[in-house]
């Protein structure tokens, strides 16, 4: 589908044909009419599928339209980090180059000038904000900014979000927002505390789901089964057999970072941690070290799986198995990019036996199992494959009513099973808000024959036209 289809703003479809965008992402084609509907959404997408793009286009589009107080704060885009909050700011005035909407990024830093240029911009009333919590509740505890006439709010990378201890001001946000008000949401994964998030802040909302990527074919991936006990010293090991170089550790806790990086660094590896004790100067800092090359192994917690764009990554060891498989694509995706080739090492527990044994599942693969060396001592059986423990005597009864059953009983249980798969409501929620290809084919020749051109209004007519040669949306 491209975005001739959907029903955007002219001025929109202007900044997209200059840009030479012209072909929508799964997650745009799903998600921009629900928007476009006044829906409250849900999204779950990863990084890369062009989520920026998918909450923009429609909310520029109905600014556009009208009926908007022009003296107001319209619209608020919530990010977790300063980057993105960048990236979506840089995103937004490309899109919005034939409109006249203002926008200002909220996202901290020390500099009194910038934190002045802010505070102008949100008195002033500019349609559209893009803020870090910690800097938005800032401006909010000094009464900088009025957030009683928002339209839009939308939360980007909710779960990167709540992993980086923002529920509260979040919460505290949303308190100072009118209750009629269209909300979106966008998450990598959908754990207990996103959906619980949900069900508070948004209302009646429509789920666009797109399945999870698996992993690349060229990552090298295999597990050591051992005791939680000898985990330390396994990577210790594996770092002396093979020097690392362009390393990530991926731990559970931030107090496993900061331990790990510790004592590798005792170990006489060039090691950075990266964890949400961390102000963003000394984020930056980390990153820039580490993609500088001067540190070796990065150590991090999952704030940072989806946030890492380095091309050159060689391993990615896990030193707890992730939460579940969404989470493990993520970390070892940061490995085997732009045609490089990769490894992933997966330690696993005893206690984390089950939660591996279910990512197995989901790639549909088995991952190998490497013996731990001889001197770290015995390792346990791995019995991840088991469902559930096995009882002799549960087993016995079991045999005997399989025996009891006739073909005909196993038939028509078969066929029930059946039954109850086709009937499932549980469809895929991407296909909520789906338009009609036949009904909108008319008005798509329409929009594809009309030569759409208009000149820049009052402050964009400076703007210097940007044009990417790519056909898709990524942001």
């Amino acid at each position: 589908m491209d975005f001739y289809d959907l029903d955007l703003n002219d001025q929109v479809l202007d900044a997209l044909d200059d840009m030479n965008f012209t072909e929508c992402t799964p997650i745009q084609e799903h998600a921009i009419p629900v928007i476009l509907q006044g829906r409250d959404l849900i999204g779950v997408a990863q990084t890369g599928t062009g989520k920026t793009a998918a909450f923009l286009l429609p909310i520029l589009s109905k600014l556009s339209d009208g009926g908007y107080d022009e003296n107001a704060i319209n619209c608020v885009i919530m990010s977790p980090t300063r980057e993105l909050a960048q990236q979506i700011d840089q995103a937004l005035e490309g899109f919005s180059y034939y409109m006249n909407i203002s926008n200002v990024a909220i996202y901290g830093g020390n500099d009194g000038i910038r934190y002045e240029q802010e505070k102008r911009g949100l008195t002033m009333g500019a349609d559209i904000i893009i803020a870090t919590p910690g800097r938005l509740i800032s401006h909010l505890s000094l009464g900088n900014v009025d957030l009683s006439k928002v339209s839009f709010f939308v939360l980007d990378e909710a779960d990167r979000m709540l992993d980086m201890g923002f529920s509260d001001d979040i919460m505290q946000i949303v308190k100072h927002l009118p209750e009629n008000r269209q909300t979106i949401m966008f998450s990598a994964t959908m754990p207990r505390k996103i959906q619980d998030l949900a069900k508070t802040i948004l209302h009646d909302p429509v789920e666009v789901k797109l399945a999870v990527s698996k992993p690349a074919e060229k990552i090298v991936q295999s597990a050591y089964v051992c005791y939680e006990t000898q985990k330390t010293a396994l990577v210790k090991m594996l770092f002396k057999e093979n020097p690392p170089k362009r390393v990530i550790v991926f731990a559970s806790s931030k107090q496993k970072v900061k331990d790990m990086a510790i004592i590798l660094r005792k170990a006489g590896f060039n090691v950075g941690a990266m964890h949400s004790d961390l102000d963003q100067a000394e984020r930056d800092e980390v990153m820039y070290k580490f993609k500088a090359q001067q540190i070796d192994v990065l150590v991090a917690t999952d704030i940072v799986a989806r946030g890492i764009d380095i091309d050159d990554i060689q391993l990615v060891i896990n030193f707890d198995v992730p939460h579940d498989a969404e989470d493990y694509v993520h970390r070892i995706g940061r490995t085997a990019r732009a045609n490089n080739d990769g490894k992933a090492i997966t330690l696993v527990s005893e206690n984390d036996q089950r939660k591996f044994a279910a990512i197995e599942r989901f790639l549909d693969i088995e991952i190998e199992k490497k013996p731990i060396p001889a001197e770290l001592g015995e390792a346990p059986e791995y019995k991840g494959k088991d469902k559930k423990k096995s009882n002799p005597d549960q087993k016995k009864k079991s045999t005997r009513r399989k025996n009891k059953k006739t073909a005909g009983a196993k038939k028509d249980k078969k066929h029930e099973i059946q039954e109850t798969t086709a009937a499932s409501p549980d469809k895929p929620a991407s296909e909520s808000g789906t338009p009609n290809a036949t009904e909108t084919s008319g008005q798509t020749e329409k929009k594809k024959k009309k030569k759409r051109r208009h000149k820049p209004r009052n402050k964009k007519e400076d703007k210097t036209q940007e044009t990417n040669n790519n056909n898709t949306v990524s942001n």
